[in-house]
């Protein structure tokens, strides 16, 4: 803050002089004041009602600890699911937010997921189930409480990223939050409260003291205490209490952020390129793919001219699907770059077309490359989800088709039920299950099936390493060639990688797993595919 006096420089020769400055009164230049963005009427509603909030958001912590500590993929993961809309519906109500239309199958999803994570016991799907969830949830918080009617892809994704770690500058809303209610509840309120916690901190110490003194006067009480402590253990107890913890901050700091809706609405149009650059870099791509697609007519879908020399067309066809399959992928993203950044043209939409339909030839190359090299070499998890994936993109690439002719077409909501029905199918399908149908079928021995070509199955190792959603068909194999159960069901060193390759002992490694993952099961960690698992073997 600075100071002016009128007629300084005069009053300064003055006291230069020898005279004295009087009756002077000093101007004060005020500083600019910065404007404070007002809170939003969420954001009020929010603290003003932290008396529900802030009760249910423990609430809501604590059953999700019971439901999930130490459990990934018990019945009780539904239910939390199930709490979690509730607890969401609950606080949506709170702030005066309605369900909007579309809420329903973001919500009915991510119950089909949360069912699909209990009744599998394959860590791979679990984990994506999850991963799944968690972007159906923030993409349903994001449709309540904006207008995302013309968001694109481009805008969700960066929307889910900053909702997913903007809360982390929420952290100290809970408390402050909390301070602001009851100071406006009024001070004898405010009073109460600070009694009962420092009552409660001053009860602790006393406490554990107390609790010494009696554990040592009395054996009866001793044998008690000892008991619960055996019970509890201490290291669970502290890792509840942070699970608590952490879900209370994170859930109530992500409906702070979201109630400040940080996040602008509108999406500007950015579609100001000049079109002559699109066309020019897509019309050399386009005939390089024309070119390869043609090809791909003669060597793969008519087969009439002749392989390279010194291939097999079993290696023909593995060389090449995963880089079609990423050249796929990058022509989706070069055509919607085209059409969200250049303005529009005829032509570039012609050639964008054209680009679609190769690329449609590539997903089809790609995938027959797939086939044929699963017709030698059998199925696994990895190749099960390449062709899932190219399903998925062809049908992606279809609303792509649909955008360049209909430009008002909604592309993100298109996609996004396609890939969630898509994965919902996968999630159900117990792609391991598949696998050692498929794969023990073909085993020396076995009676192969006319469609596949190769050498007998032999890779026992990776069979042993299969989840419970396998027994079903791996189980009743063991039986059959003579494996004794009881001796098979016992533990063996990990390190036993000669066994486990070979077919007297995979399988024990097999069943050795499927009793560490069913073992000392409580309620909470019941599992469909490993109960089915216990039951096979037992039968």
């Amino acid at each position: 803050m600075r100071y002016y006096c009128p007629n300084q420089e005069k009053q300064g020769e003055n006291a230069a002089q020898g005279g004295v400055w009087t009756n002077v009164n000093p101007v004060v230049l005020a500083e600019p004041k910065i404007p404070v963005k007002s809170d939003s009427e969420y954001t009020k509603r929010l603290k003003g009602g932290y008396g529900f909030f802030g009760p249910a958001s423990l609430i809501y912590a604590c059953f999700y600890a019971f439901c999930m500590y130490k459990n990934a993929s018990g019945v009780t993961f539904p239910f939390f699911m199930a709490g979690s809309l509730l607890y969401l519906y609950l606080c949506l109500s709170k702030l005066e937010i309605s369900l909007k239309k579309g809420s329903i199958f973001y919500m009915a999803s991510m119950l089909l997921l949360a069912v699909a994570t209990f009744c599998t016991d394959d860590k791979r799907i679990i984990n994506l189930n999850k991963t799944g969830i968690f972007l159906l949830m923030i993409s349903l918080l994001l449709n309540q409480i904006y207008n995302t009617g013309k968001w694109q892809l481009g805008k969700y994704l960066k929307s889910i990223f900053t909702v997913t770690f903007a809360g982390v500058g929420e952290l100290v809303r809970p408390f402050t939050d909390a301070r602001g209610y009851h100071q406006a509840k009024g001070r004898t309120k405010k009073n109460k409260g600070l009694y009962v916690v420092a009552g409660v901190g001053a009860a602790i110490p006393l406490f554990f003291i107390i609790a010494l003194l009696l554990y040592s006067a009395d054996a009866v009480f001793r044998k008690v205490i000892d008991i619960i402590l055996e019970y509890l253990n201490i290291q669970n107890v502290f890792l509840i209490l942070l699970m608590i913890f952490l879900m209370f901050m994170a859930s109530y700091c992500l409906l702070s952020y979201l109630c400040k809706q940080s996040i602008a609405e509108e999406v500007p149009d950015r579609r100001k390129g000049e079109p002559v650059f699109a066309i020019t870099v897509n019309v050399i791509l386009t005939a390089m793919y024309l070119l390869f697609c043609s090809i791909q007519f003669f060597y793969l879908f008519l087969g009439n001219m002749q392989l390279p020399e010194n291939y097999t067309y079993a290696g023909y066809a593995r060389e090449g699907f995963f880089q079609l399959l990423a050249v796929s992928v990058l022509n989706l993203i070069i055509v919607l770059i085209s059409l969200n950044y250049f303005r529009e043209s005829k032509i570039l939409k012609i050639i964008l077309t054209i680009m679609s339909f190769c690329t449609f030839i590539m997903i089809a190359s790609s995938a027959l490359r797939m086939i044929i090299y699963i017709k030698y070499y059998y199925l696994t998890f990895l190749r099960i989800f390449v062709l899932w994936s190219l399903a998925v993109l062809f049908l992606l690439f279809v609303g792509v088709v649909i955008t360049i002719a209909r430009k008002n077409f909604p592309l993100f909501g298109y996609s996004a039920a396609v890939v969630t029905v898509c994965y919902i199918i996968l999630s159900f399908s117990h792609p391991d299950y598949l696998i050692a149908r498929v794969n023990i079928a073909n085993l020396p021995g076995q009676e192969s099936g006319a469609f596949f070509e190769g050498e007998p199955y032999s890779d026992y190792h990776y069979l042993s390493g299969l989840s419970a959603d396998a027994a079903p068909v791996l189980v009743p194999y063991l039986k059959e060639i003579g494996y004794d159960m009881s001796v098979a069901y016992e533990d063996i060193p990990d390190y036993s990688w000669n066994l486990r390759g070979s077919q007297e002992g995979f399988g024990r490694f097999y069943l050795r797993d499927i009793k560490r993952g069913g073992q000392n099961s409580s309620w909470r960690e019941f599992n469909v595919s490993r109960y089915v698992a216990q039951r096979c073997i037992k039968k």
